[in-house]
């Protein structure tokens, strides 16, 4: 039994060391396997949460374009698209030497905002900004439809340009319903982004001049004339209110825009400043004539009665500027006017030194060119490409006046 038991125990002795061996090396085994094991499920938690990150910030920048695109709703989030320069930063973005501030004001109204096709995005609004503030320190807005104030203001917000903007009402004949849904979104887009980028509230645009061109008269002081004063003046007396219930910081100024010769006496004598729509094109002139015709007409058609008003109000050219082309040829001139780019080479040379050196007012038009104005309209009215930067009547001329096109 002793030697029995010697070689048992030897046995299981030399079974032993090798089973703790055994067991030694599978447990070194089953923690290399854990260790493993954690690794990978590490790895996959960080894949999941990378992707789901990812995934809201892409749903994140999407609602703020989403909200800030649907007519009458907010932008309540500073996230950042459209960017350039590869930055995440939309005020971080590369400037072309060849641009420069020599413009007071920009007619400018951003993509994809008429109704009820609203398509613009706060992406392409941004870009906008950022071109613009390399040539002016002031847009005009023409109406709000398509939530644009609130694009605007949140693409200066995010450029941190200096800026400031003329806001838009544009109003209808008998349409109510038009005025209040704009009239509300620029009151949200105050609410949401307050009134320090906001030079002023323009109620209408060339009203008098659809008003009493429908009805056949020619005359905006007329007793038609006073007729359609008279719905204009109650929408701009709703927009005071409006803008009084907010107890603002400042008090804002309230205006009109019409074209040059059809301002009502008693719409000038109901507001703080007015816009005149002034092209020199429309007059029969040549580009080498254009900038003395429209300082002329500014200042006898428009600054002097207005300075005659108890009121006084300030006077600003809406729009001038010159078309590049037109969709046809028998609207390529109109009298000793000619659409070219050699037109409004001339006419930048000319009017927009003289303008700053004379302290006119002034918003030129337009930043771009407008397509629809050329499928709606045809003419000139839709192309006024920089010359020397980038290459590039009635309602039958609607197309061409854009500083640039949309290359």
């Amino acid at each position: 039994m002793a030697a029995n038991s010697g070689y048992i125990f030897k046995g299981s002795d030399e079974y032993t060391s090798q089973e703790g061996k055994r067991r030694r090396q599978h447990s070194l085994f089953v923690k290399v396997l854990a260790v493993i094991i954690i690794l990978l499920i590490l790895l996959v938690v960080g894949v999941v949460v990378g992707v789901v990150v990812s995934k809201n910030k892409s749903q994140n920048s999407a609602t703020l374009s989403s909200s800030t695109s649907s007519s009458g709703g907010k932008s309540t989030t500073g996230q950042t698209t459209g960017i350039t320069n590869g930055s995440n930063d939309p005020s971080v973005f590369e400037k072309d030497p060849n641009l420069h501030k020599s413009f007071y004001g920009m007619a400018y109204t951003p993509e994809g905002s008429m109704m009820p096709n609203c398509s613009n995005s706060l992406e392409n609004v941004i870009k906008d900004i950022q071109l613009l503030s390399q040539l002016t320190t002031r847009v005009r807005l023409y109406g709000a439809d398509c939530n644009q104030t609130a694009l605007v203001l949140e693409a200066i917000k995010q450029t941190k340009v200096e800026m400031e903007v003329f806001v838009g009402i544009y109003v209808l004949p008998n349409n109510n319903e038009s005025y209040i849904r704009q009239r509300d979104i620029v009151k949200d887009a105050i609410q949401t982004y307050g009134v320090d980028h906001i030079a002023g509230v323009t109620v209408g645009n060339e009203f008098m001049l659809n008003y009493i061109s429908e009805k056949q008269e020619s005359d905006p002081n007329s007793a038609i004339g006073n007729e359609g004063a008279a719905m204009l003046i109650a929408y701009i007396e709703d927009t005071r209110n409006m803008l009084a219930g907010l107890s603002l910081p400042k008090t804002m100024p309230v205006g009109n825009s019409d074209a040059g010769s059809y301002f009502n006496t008693k719409v000038l004598s109901s507001v703080d400043y007015g816009l005149s729509n002034v092209h020199a094109w429309f007059a029969q002139v040549t580009a080498g004539e254009a900038a003395a015709w429209v300082a002329s007409f500014f200042e006898d058609t428009n600054v002097k009665p207005a300075s005659q008003l108890p009121n006084q109000p300030k006077m600003y050219i809406a729009e001038t500027g010159w078309p590049t082309k037109s969709s046809d040829a028998a609207h390529e001139s109109n009298g000793a006017g000619i659409a070219s780019v050699t037109g409004l080479q001339t006419f930048l040379d000319t009017f927009v030194c003289q303008a700053n050196n004379n302290n006119i007012p002034y918003f030129f038009f337009e930043l771009f060119d407008e397509k629809w104005k050329d499928i709606q309209y045809g003419g000139v009215e839709v192309c006024l490409v920089v010359v020397l930067l980038y290459s590039a009547s009635d309602h039958v001329h609607q197309g061409w006046w854009g500083l640039f096109n949309a290359e």
